[in-house]
């Protein structure tokens, strides 16, 4: 009892150690975006819709007294908020961006305040696991946004890698978790998440990321260094 009491303990440090990493990839996109000093074909989406799954997971952390997922998403928020900024600095779409991300604003708020008037509290934590599924499942298929594009130009370059590649490990580890404590809302996104990620991960197998200038492959420029 005790070991597996140690294990599901590792294993929740591991997953939230891994999802700030996961958060902290988002700086390596940002910085190639100041470097070209454009942001390309690449959408802001993503950034927003962390934003907003993280601000959702925190409403659920206190309803479900789960204290690592508030802190998690906590960090979570405040690091897609300023990747969010980062973009509408460089990105000549600012009026599209804005209102993305206006449109996301009322939404986390509106989800709340509707969730908050909810008397009954089980039925209030069993509406915000609901909306949280959906909205992660949204936040780990919003790269999918450019899937056409990527397969018109047979180039990944658009696609943020780090993001990808640590959204499936943090999926892996969220799915063990939540299978462990029985936790249905933790288990069905994450399960999705694997699959999603692992669909936008072929691409880049399919369709390599050209360099900048043109000239062969550079997947270095867009690793994860831990």
């Amino acid at each position: 009892m005790h070991n597996a009491q140690g294990f599901i303990s590792l294993l929740e440090i591991t997953a939230v150690t891994t999802t700030i990493l996961q958060y902290l990839s988002g700086a390596l996109i940002c910085l190639k975006y100041v470097k070209k000093k454009s942001t390309g074909d690449s959408s802001g989406f993503p950034f927003i819709c962390g934003f907003l799954s993280c601000g959702y997971w925190i409403h659920y952390g206190f309803l479900s007294s789960e204290h690592s997922v508030v802190l998690v998403n906590i960090i979570g928020v405040c690091l897609f908020f300023i990747y969010t900024l980062i973009y509408y600095v460089i990105t000549v779409n600012k009026k599209s961006h804005v209102k993305q991300f206006l449109f996301i604003v009322m939404a986390l708020f509106g989800i709340i305040l509707y969730d908050n008037s909810l008397m009954d509290t089980q039925q209030s934590q069993k509406f915000m696991g609901i909306v949280c599924c959906i909205v992660t499942v949204c936040f780990f298929a919003a790269p999918l946004i450019n899937l056409l594009h990527v397969i018109r130009i047979k180039n990944s370059e658009s696609l943020p890698f780090p993001m990808i590649i640590m959204s499936f490990l943090v999926s892996i580890q969220w799915l063990i978790y939540g299978i462990i404590i029985s936790d249905t809302f933790i288990q069905l996104p994450n399960f999705l998440g694997c699959i999603l990620s692992m669909l936008q991960l072929c691409l880049f197998v399919c369709y390599p990321p050209k360099s900048f200038n043109g000239q062969g492959y550079k997947l270095v420029e867009q690793s994860v260094v831990f």
